[in-house]
């Protein structure tokens, strides 16, 4: 079995100059948690997740960390404070982060595999130690891409074995 054998070639995509309000439709419209990047050519460039649009809303300088210092002690004690207004900010977020590029935010260390990889290697790439790889873009010589493998589709295709 190879990865032509498991692929969906109806492969819903965004392009790097689309905006992030229009991935969060296709988010919407879709029931998918990631999408393949592609150029103009069709060309695989990135891959953009839920996770990736959910941290435009996480800013890491949200936090406060304030140094007091208490005599007779010459080290300060930092104490970390988590503002109340975060959730008033998340329209705020909304609005500023709309119109940036899918680009700003895709992930470009994109593992793909083509037509011909065999099913072993597309399951260690799925089932292996990195977390974030949960669909595979399956692309032809050039990078353009012909399909996608993601894991419901492996356990799909096992099952239907199965019941042959």
């Amino acid at each position: 079995m190879h990865a032509r054998d498991l692929m969906v070639t109806d492969v819903k995509t965004v392009a790097p100059d689309d905006d992030v309000a229009d991935a969060f439709k296709r988010f919407a419209r879709y029931p998918f948690s990631g999408f393949p990047v592609v150029d103009d050519e069709g060309r695989v460039v990135g891959v953009v997740t839920e996770s990736d649009l959910v941290d435009l809303f996480e800013p890491d300088d949200e936090t406060l960390w304030i140094p007091i210092g208490l005599p007779p002690f010459v080290d300060t004690l930092t104490y970390q404070i988590k503002p109340p207004w975060g959730d008033l900010d998340l329209g705020v977020d909304m609005v500023r982060n709309a119109d940036r590029p899918i680009s700003d935010v895709m992930s470009t260390d994109v593992v793909t595999v083509t037509p011909e990889t065999d099913v072993d290697e597309v399951l260690d790439l799925l089932a292996g130690d990195d977390p974030d790889i949960n669909r595979v873009p399956v692309v032809d010589t050039d990078g353009t891409l012909v399909g996608i493998i993601a894991r419901q589709d492996i356990v799909r295709a096992f099952r239907d074995r199965r019941l042959d």
